[in-house]
């Protein structure tokens, strides 16, 4: 069909099919993508791009699920193995600056710890904390958490809601492959269960995001398949906030020998293809912690409107050799948007828009 005929298909918004997907994947014209996926971007919001001064707490590197792509998890007895106490979480955002928006949580499956523990972490910060929107828990860890308390998802993702949990991150997507799932991540939920666990959050008017890990083994039509589940969940209960495209690293993973990270063409890629498939989202992400700030930076030309935050000390990707800061200053990111040619936006967790720079 050719680029021109897919740009003309996004001029007039209609929506693309399987076989435009695999021609974006496939083209070498990186600045004709780029303008395909800006135009979608500018429809959505205009010149603006988003940021949030937020912070990441990983609660816990202990897991039961063991995925073969990750270098965060530990089985307990290593030196580097930890468990943060409510305390220490409480104290950890504590040292924040004033002004911080979002408390984005996630960690491992850990193999001791009671339903009671997560629903007393979100209710602490919300009682220290009340003004700051807790994003919290993953569809894998809720599912975890269902089987521990032998509740539905409604009813744990309810009880947590209760508790303070005010929206959810999309981790734990990966790709949707039962293939992929298998060979890498076999005892985490498939496709089903995380999209069921999502539908769910929804209905509760808990807005969450949605992820896609790439640059491993699955293959550009799994990419394809996995976007285009996406867009048909957001269609069915509308409650995505945004997609993060993540990209792969595979330094002190079982993978680092076999796997090299993937370039930055393929990221650029990915993610004017994911503004590109979703335009039933709201926001896309160019995260600059797996991209690194300069390739994020970049990535605002290629249909990204948020580059998420401020963050603080992120764990996990840094565990898998992530050369990326352990955090950006307000004034940073100010000056990157910029200087990348958009209007730098503070936003809260849930878009609302705090101060135009």
């Amino acid at each position: 069909m050719g680029l021109d005929a897919i740009e003309e298909k996004i001029k007039y918004g209609e929506p693309i099919d399987i076989k435009d997907a695999k021609e974006i994947l496939s083209s070498f014209d990186l600045i004709k993508i780029g303008k395909i996926a800006r135009s979608v971007k500018y429809k959505k919001s205009d010149k603006k791009v988003y940021f949030v001064f937020n912070k990441h707490i990983n609660y816990t590197n202990l897991c039961v699920s063991k995925c073969k792509f990750c270098a965060f998890y530990r089985n307990g007895e290593e030196d580097d193995a930890y468990t943060m106490e409510i305390d220490d979480i409480i104290e950890e955002i504590a040292k924040m600056p004033k002004g911080i928006r979002e408390v984005h949580i996630v960690g491992g499956l850990h193999p001791n710890k009671p339903f009671s523990y997560y629903v007393d972490m979100v209710s602490s910060i919300k009682k220290h904390f009340k003004d700051i929107n807790v994003k919290a828990f993953t569809a894998v860890e809720i599912d975890y958490f269902s089987k521990l308390e032998g509740l539905s998802y409604e009813e744990t993702l309810k009880t947590l809601k209760d508790a303070g949990l005010d929206s959810m991150p999309g981790g734990g997507a990966e790709v949707f492959s039962e293939r992929v799932r298998k060979k890498l991540y076999p005892n985490k939920i498939p496709y089903e269960k995380w999209a069921e666990v999502h539908k769910i959050a929804h209905s509760l008017k808990i807005p969450t995001n949605a992820t896609l890990l790439f640059g491993h083994i699955e293959t550009d039509d799994e990419i394809i398949d996995h976007l285009f589940k996406l867009r048909k969940i957001q269609e069915e209960t509308p409650g995505f906030l945004c997609f993060i495209p993540l990209s792969f690293h595979p330094s002190n993973t079982p993978l680092e020998k076999t796997i090299e990270k993937v370039d930055a063409v393929k990221e650029l890629k990915v993610l004017a293809l994911s503004r590109i498939i979703l335009d039933n989202f709201p926001h896309i992400k160019a995260y600059w912690v797996m991209l690194s700030p300069k390739i994020g930076q970049i990535g605002l030309h290629f249909g990204a409107d948020d580059i998420d935050g401020t963050i603080g000390q992120e764990r996990v990707t840094h565990a898998a050799g992530a050369k990326s800061p352990l955090g950006l200053a307000k004034d940073n990111m100010v000056g990157m948007i910029k200087n990348a040619g958009f209007i730098p936006v503070e936003r809260d967790a849930l878009y609302n828009e705090i101060r135009v720079y």
